[in-house]
């Protein structure tokens, strides 16, 4: 490999670099160096072995070495630590009880696996519909969506206790009365920000939706509406169309193909949905880099060496299996499933670079040729490799020869390894499956992530200096790196070379249909699409996935509601009109406005009294508008009150809010970011409704007032106003990361990830 991006020390800083207490790496116990870290993991998991530790470790840190085996980060960050962390990325919790104690457990349960880092899954299709009956209280029940809300306002707390960022996933059937409130959830600005949402969607709604049949929304027996399927499937795209939710998983399909099918049902996934997963069941990742193991790349012989690729295999089959005997487990159910059955997800990151080092085009039919191969050749070394696992250690204790043998994905393996399950069992019961990889894909040298498209052949970023000064430096694409030390730095690129931004949503999804067959679980894999492609052409991208064989689907589309960043070249910049609007300024690839907008001597508004349960004292909001091209929009705000505790900061508060709002363009954010925060002494209960701290009520008040003047709709929350403000943008598909502030922010994989610092929120 060649040199390393400064972006991959930050990473392994920020991330995976275990310090001691003392901050000194010296004392034996911290890592100087990466080096120190891959040797601090491989002698964790050699623990397991019962002999010959010391060669297994020397194995382990060789799989490592050169960014080959990329275990997850959890295994990065915690083997060897001796923190009381678990080594699973995420899990599946077990199914709520449709009651209230049996919710509140969960809840509990939930909190205390997310305090050790895990991020969780749940399906809330066991969860009575809003309005039905609630026997022996003489009540109605509130629904899935009111306890979603609490299951996020404590994820929140968790991330404010200091713990790393949560991510959770929900489902729901395409069958459940309460859907259509589950698809339109996220239209709320601030609601569910710490979920993704996914649609359970099964072969006879599909049935339905091509036959353009009735579908019953039904629960425990009782139908509570009948409307066409069609119709259904349109407003899950359409909202997916704006908001990039829900996904959809094919669940179906997924219980179908699953090598547990006899002991298990499955019915929701963890927050990427890579690992389907049933209640308690972890998930356990690493990824061989492809780009890593690339002979003679662009040339003639380019080739992967598939012996190595095997030999790799082998090894990190060993290696996820360890882990499943030295991790810590935040719940004993879940230690359970996960040795009960020892599923682990072995997969791949640096697709696209390889690929490209091979002289293919992503997408095209000679990278669909080589995906199989090197796929097959990965899945058959996995299978044969848990198999001398079990010889050794033994099967999964759940293997049952017959119905095991009987399953889909092993009926379409070569015979000689269906010989050998037969005769000696296997140690894993699911072995491959394809995680989101977006940091260690950094860690590794800023390789493709996952099988993503190479997302920009490089961008440039700043690096603040120890005298707080910042340097700009550029980050290149691992395999452009390569090609770049090989034919030099002005070499035009190669002929193979593209984008997530040159390619049609149908090389997306040939390239995941090519992978999966030889993936046991699933694929966390996003769609991109351009922000113009019309909604007709869209919704088809969901039944093409549908048809392909693929297990699920997530998709996204820079658009206005998204917040995507909208930029503008200075030839662009429009001039400014004797209307007064302001004029547009590009600097560092950010949006200015030279000329906020003026104040007029006497402005309309109103004041909303806002009486907090906490608080003796009344609140008062006044909120002020300007009129803008016939249209009313927010200019300042103004908070009062007798309770002198809040003065500091609501005056803080009400400078900066009119601020912004007099910068123009869409401040709906404003609303967003206040209606997320959540007070760690806890919220209160207004209206019948739980809003999770003061400054949420604030928002909730400012989000009132711009509906009252039609600044924006009811419905989604869309901005009325800024068609003029907007006019000649154009969407760069980078979005300003909430860590550091720089515009690399990319979507891929179901997660946000930034490509300046490192930061991934997956939900």
């Amino acid at each position: 490999m060649g040199e390393r991006p400064a972006i991959a020390e930050e990473i392994w800083n920020l991330k995976y670099r275990f310090r001691t207490p003392e901050e000194n790496p010296q004392d034996g116990r911290g890592d100087a160096s990466v080096p120190d870290s891959w040797a601090r993991v491989a002698s964790a998991l050699a623990l397991a072995e019962p002999h010959d530790r010391v060669g297994w470790a020397a194995r382990f840190y060789q799989a490592m070495e050169d960014y080959k085996f990329l275990p997850a980060g959890r295994i990065l960050a915690g083997a060897g630590t001796g923190r009381d962390v678990t080594l699973f990325n995420c899990f599946v919790m077990g199914t709520i009880p449709d009651t209230m104690a049996g919710i509140f457990d969960h809840l509990k349960e939930a909190a205390l696996t997310m305090q050790q880092g895990g991020g969780i899954g749940y399906d809330f299709s066991v969860l009575r519909p809003k309005g039905a009956p609630v026997k022996g209280v003489g009540a109605d029940a509130s629904g899935p969506l009111s306890f979603m809300d609490v299951w996020d306002a404590m994820c929140r707390t968790i991330m404010s206790a200091g713990a790393r960022r949560g991510a959770m996933m929900a489902t729901m059937r395409c069958d459940h009365p309460d859907i259509e409130d589950f698809i339109d959830a996220k239209r709320e600005a601030g609601r569910l920000t710490n979920f993704n949402l996914s649609v359970l969607v099964t072969d006879a709604f599909m049935q339905a939706v091509e036959e353009d049949g009735d579908w019953q929304l039904t629960f425990e027996g009782k139908v509570y509406k009948t409307l066409r399927a069609r119709a259904l499937w349109n407003h899950i795209t359409a909202s997916t169309y704006a908001y990039a939710e829900p996904g959809v998983i094919f669940i179906d399909r997924i219980n179908a193909r699953n090598n547990l099918y006899y002991c298990e049902s499955i019915q929701a996934t963890n927050p990427c949905g890579e690992q389907p997963l049933p209640p308690y069941g972890a998930c356990l990742l690493g990824s061989l880099n492809l780009a890593a193991l690339v002979k003679h790349p662009f040339g003639a012989e380019a080739h992967i060496d598939e012996d190595e690729l095997a030999d790799l295999v082998h090894t990190a089959v060993r290696m996820m299996d360890n882990v499943i005997d030295v991790s810590r487990f935040p719940l004993p159910e879940q230690e359970h499933e996960a040795k009960a059955k020892r599923r682990i997800g072995l997969g791949v990151t640096g697709l696209a670079d390889a690929l490209l080092m091979c002289g293919a085009r992503y997408g095209a039919p000679e990278s669909l040729t080589l995906i199989h191969r090197w796929m097959s050749r990965l899945q058959h070394a996995a299978y044969a490799a848990s198999v001398e696992l079990a010889k050794e250690k033994g099967p999964f204790p759940l293997f049952e020869k017959e119905p095991y043998l009987a399953g889909e994905t092993i009926k379409a393996l070569p015979q000689h390894l269906q010989d050998a399950i037969a005769h000696h069992g296997i140690r894993n019961a699911l072995l491959t499956s394809i995680a989101p990889t977006g940091t260690i894909s950094l860690f590794a040298g800023n390789v493709s992530s996952g099988i993503e498209p190479i997302f920009a052949p490089s961008y440039r970023r700043k690096v603040r200096l120890a005298d707080g000064s910042t340097r700009e430096e550029e980050v290149v694409d691992y395999a452009l790196a390569e090609y770049r030390a090989l034919h030099g730095a002005d070499a035009p690129l190669p002929e193979a070379f593209t984008t997530a931004q040159d390619l049609t949503p149908d090389a997306h999804i040939a390239v995941q249909a090519a992978v999966q067959p030889y993936i046991d679980s699933s694929i966390s894999k996003t769609i991109n699409c351009p922000a113009d492609i019309s909604f007709e052409a869209f919704k088809d991208i969901y039944t093409s996935a549908y048809k392909a064989g693929l297990k699920g689907c997530t998709t996204y589309r820079p658009s206005e509601v998204r917040g995507s960043v909208l930029s503008l070249s200075p030839s662009e910049s429009p001039a400014e009109e004797e209307s007064g609007a302001p004029v547009f300024e590009v600097k560092d690839g950010v949006v200015y406005m030279s000329k906020p907008l003026e104040r007029d001597a006497v402005l309309p508004g109103y004041t909303y009294k806002l009486q907090w349960p906490e608080s003796d004292h009344a609140i008062y909001i006044t909120l002020n508008d300007i009129i803008q091209d016939k249209r009313r929009r927010p200019f300042e705000i103004f908070i009062n009150s007798k309770n002198m505790e809040h003065y500091a900061w609501t005056v803080a508060l009400t400078r900066m809010i009119s601020a912004v709002f007099r910068r123009g363009g869409d401040v709906t954010f404003v609303v967003e970011e206040l209606k997320a925060v959540f007070d760690p002494r806890g919220g209160s209960w207004m209206n019948g409704r739980y809003v999770p701290s003061l400054l949420a009520a604030i928002g909730e008040t400012i989000e009132r007032h711009m509906i009252d003047i039609g600044f924006i709709t009811k419905k989604d929350g869309k901005p009325l106003s800024e068609g003029k403000l907007l006019e000649g943008a154009v969407v760069t598909g980078m979005k300003g990361c909430p860590r550091c502030g720089e515009r690399g922010l990319v979507r891929q994989e179901g997660c946000d990830t930034c490509t300046s610092c490192g930061y991934s929120k997956c939900s």
